[in-house]
């Protein structure tokens, strides 16, 4: 797996742009941001070393629904569309983490709306 190392304040992708791979945290924390309606950022989360982001647009092709920056100098392993393809069909059984991590936000997201 590629490793890609990055600075404190670097974006490692914007939302809207393109989905064509997703990341797992090997080291430092990084900011996750949504658009609002008035145009300003509003922070959704901050995930931290073991963490898998950008992992919806490897499922769904859609472009990224928010914008990951480093809050600290990291690295991050990328995992490609063709070979999350190439593990789904070889060894579906080690999806399970990932799904894992998509029921937990979309369960923190029901929660924090109906707060």
């Amino acid at each position: 797996m590629p490793r890609l190392r990055v600075k404190k304040g670097d974006v490692v992708f914007w939302e809207g742009t393109v989905s064509d791979c997703a990341f797992i945290i090997e080291r430092g924390s990084f900011e996750v941001t949504k658009k609002c309606g008035n145009g300003t950022s509003r922070r959704v989360g901050v995930l931290h070393a073991s963490d898998i982001f950008g992992e919806m647009g490897l499922i769904d092709g859609r472009p990224r629904s928010a914008t990951v920056t480093a809050l600290e100098d990291g690295n991050v392993n990328v995992i490609s569309r063709e070979n999350f393809e190439k593990l789904a069909q070889k060894s579906p059984e080690t999806l399970m983490p990932l799904l894992k991590v998509l029921s937990n936000r979309l369960r923190d997201t029901l929660e924090r709306a109906s707060a």
